[in-house]
């Protein structure tokens, strides 16, 4: 179901970042939202994408995305740079990828450039719940730093903020290597930003906290090898069966035979597909489950995963 929104508020946050302020056209108040969480935003264009929120998880009054453009735009982010104050879009209600652990002695938060954005709502509800936590925040220069003004002057923040900007990305891992002795396996780590930075991270803190303390938020989706892919089956929990070709996704033959999917991206990073296994083994294809959640092998996302078993049984979520 899409929510009517209004653009109440727009600003200039770089030379190629805006942040939109949005307001429900009902007057209604926003439910609060799981810090890390993001909405499908479809634009002028009629173009659906994926934005994450970066305002304060429990303000009902109104959402804010930022918005970068990019050079090889398809409609998305060069249409909501031409929106204006009084405009009128259609989201989604929040999904959230990147939960902020609930046991965590620490929460150390790293971003690389536009990744702050779904980090600032976590340092927002970290704040709020008196909780540990840095955020380091890497970019070119403090000019192309969205945020860097609200980050550098809350004083909540204080100096629980860390700018490391114009560190070159061979450096980086440096600067991290600094802060990874100070942390203990009940720590937690979450990264958003470009994927080599995010890899850098990983490498960084995983052997100090475990792998499956590291949470990763992708923006984009990455590149699937699909020379291999072989056919295989799949059962529905309702006993309905469907062959599953080779050049096919799980979900295209589904949707195909009038199964209803609720979709969105199709690039396995939203979240929007994600199902239930409940017998086979999935092919984890997708950068939106989390480690923890492949390794169980009880959830998959069925735009772009496959089967390592001849037959999967699922649960439409």
């Amino acid at each position: 179901m899409s929510i009517v929104v209004r653009v109440a508020e727009v600003t200039q946050e770089t030379p190629e970042i805006r942040t939109l302020r949005l307001v429900r056209e009902d007057g209604a108040p926003f439910t609060p939202y799981p810090a890390g969480a993001h909405i499908d935003v479809t634009g002028p264009t009629g173009v659906l994408r994926q934005y994450s929120l970066c305002s304060p998880p429990d303000d009902p009054s109104s959402l804010l995305i930022a918005v970068k453009r990019e050079a090889r735009s398809r409609g998305g982010s060069a249409a909501l740079h031409e929106v204006t104050t009084g405009d009128h879009l259609k989201i989604s209600k929040p999904r959230n990828l990147i939960a902020l652990a609930a046991d965590a002695d620490r929460h150390i938060l790293v971003a690389g450039g536009i990744g702050v954005t779904p980090l600032l709502s976590m340092a927002f509800e970290l704040h709020s719940r008196g909780a540990e936590f840095e955020l380091h925040y890497f970019a070119r220069s403090r000019q192309e730093a969205p945020f860097a003004d609200l980050l550098e002057n809350r004083a909540e923040f204080g100096d629980r903020v860390c700018p490391h900007f114009g560190v070159p990305r061979g450096d980086q891992p440096t600067v991290l290597a600094e802060v990874a002795p100070r942390l203990t396996a009940a720590d937690h780590v979450y990264t958003c930003g470009p994927q080599g930075f995010m890899d850098q991270v990983v490498s960084v803190f995983a052997p100090v906290v475990g792998a499956g303390h590291v949470h990763v938020e992708h923006f984009v989706a990455k590149e699937i090898d699909k020379s291999g892919d072989r056919p295989f089956t799949v059962e529905l929990d309702t006993g309905e069966v469907f062959e599953i070709p080779a050049d096919k996704s799980i979900l295209q033959v589904l949707t195909d035979d009038g199964v209803e999917v609720f979709t969105s991206c199709e690039e396995g990073i939203c979240g929007s597909c994600v199902s239930g296994v409940l017998d086979g083994v999935p092919d984890h294809r997708d950068n939106c489950l989390s480690a923890a959640d492949k390794v169980s092998g009880t959830q998959m996302a069925l735009c772009v995963s496959r089967a390592l078993s001849d037959k999967l049984v699922i649960e439409l979520y």
